[in-house]
């Protein structure tokens, strides 16, 4: 077995490029079919045709590759909203969010955070890569709003955060009810009307 894929010459893209991607597309692949906790990075490199050195030469450890196989694939669903409202940026951002977590996705996202009750470095690599950049760009958002009047200057924003997002991954972990239409239309609204400065 080599240590790097063969590169595709039409694309013109230099070789270590290609292993990155064929490691993240093999990974996502993989967990199509299997769980978090089963996968292995043996698995990883066989199927995506590389050494393992390779693998641990751009990442640290399981959890890492999974992290950014899932943002490379989940990123693209959620962009960013540029909006002038505070309150619509985030309720576009959270309808955009609970439609991404749908379906594997959200399974994959709740694997991830059962895996770092065993794994801190699991848990840290999802919260670090992906939940606090976006709860910064949220929070960011909730300080606007307060300028702009749409919350109330007492507003604690991470405290809101929580609010806003904490029945979705409730509903991701628990799995008591779906995180579905209905959901995504009905829980920004119901979240922002709480938070709403009142007149």
């Amino acid at each position: 077995m080599t240590d790097e894929i063969k590169p595709n010459k039409r694309s013109g893209r230099p070789r270590s490029e290609q292993s990155k991607e064929a490691i993240l597309n093999t990974t996502w692949k993989l967990l199509q079919a299997g769980t978090v906790k089963d996968l292995s990075i043996e698995a990883i490199a066989r199927e995506a045709g590389v050494g393992k050195t390779t693998i641990y030469r751009w990442w640290s450890s399981k959890a890492a590759v999974i992290v950014d196989a899932f943002m490379a694939q989940v990123e693209p669903e959620i962009p960013a909203t540029e909006v002038e409202s505070a309150i619509v940026a985030l309720k576009e951002q959270v309808t955009l969010l609970i439609k991404a977590f749908r379906g594997d996705n959200g399974r994959i996202v709740a694997e991830i955070i059962a895996e770092g009750q065993a794994s801190s470095e699991a848990l840290k690599s999802f919260r670090d890569r992906f939940i606090l950049p976006r709860r910064e760009a949220a929070s960011s958002l909730i300080e606007k709003g307060i300028k702009l009047g749409e919350f109330d200057e007492s507003l604690n924003p991470e405290l809101a955060l929580d609010v806003l997002y904490g029945s979705l991954y409730y509903r991701l972990m628990v799995g008591h009810l779906p995180i579905d239409d209905d959901f995504a239309e009905h829980l920004p609204d119901v979240v922002m009307k709480g938070l709403a400065k009142r007149n």
